[in-house]
């Protein structure tokens, strides 16, 4: 996911390889990834230099070291839910707008859940597919026929 969240951002693939080796390297931090301390401002991967939030965020690119404002950055992560250790534990998957659905390695053995509830996604997805209402499947699961729907839309294949 943060890899997708660089791309969009315009970070080409050839900059994250380059960047990510240079981030253990000079850095020491392995599975930068799923830190949370990099960021990116849509041309380079950056690493948070910060160590105590009094001192505030002082981003840093990695490959140039060219510094960078915060703010402008800091969005692109925030569907990422951070544990205590600043590593990556928790995560709403960007398929809708809305923060409907989350992943967390220790529920449900990390398969996609709604956030409201904890209906396994694939349990609502193949309800509907099995040709069931939308409205009845989004009772019967105790959710917003809204978000089953965004939820279907965002899982099925598009329309040639």
């Amino acid at each position: 996911m943060v890899v997708a969240a660089f791309r969009r951002a315009g970070v080409s693939m050839q900059h994250i390889r380059k960047a990510l080796p240079l981030v253990e390297e000079r850095i020491g931090l392995e599975h930068a990834l799923a830190s949370r301390r990099l960021y990116t401002d849509g041309a380079a991967i950056l690493y948070d230099f910060a160590q105590r939030q009094e001192e505030g965020k002082v981003l840093t690119a990695v490959v140039t070291g060219q510094r960078v404002f915060t703010p402008i950055v800091a969005a692109y992560l925030q569907r990422i839910n951070y544990a205590r250790d600043e590593w990556a534990d928790r995560l709403i998957l960007p398929i809708t707008e809305r923060r409907l659905i989350e992943v967390d390695p220790r529920r449900a053995f990390g398969r996609p859940l709604f956030v409201k509830g904890g209906a396994r996604m694939e349990d609502v997805v193949d309800r509907f597919r099995a040709g069931e209402r939308l409205h009845s499947v989004a009772k019967d699961f105790d959710l917003a026929t809204e978000d089953v729907e965004d939820v279907i839309r965002a899982s099925l294949p598009q329309a040639a």
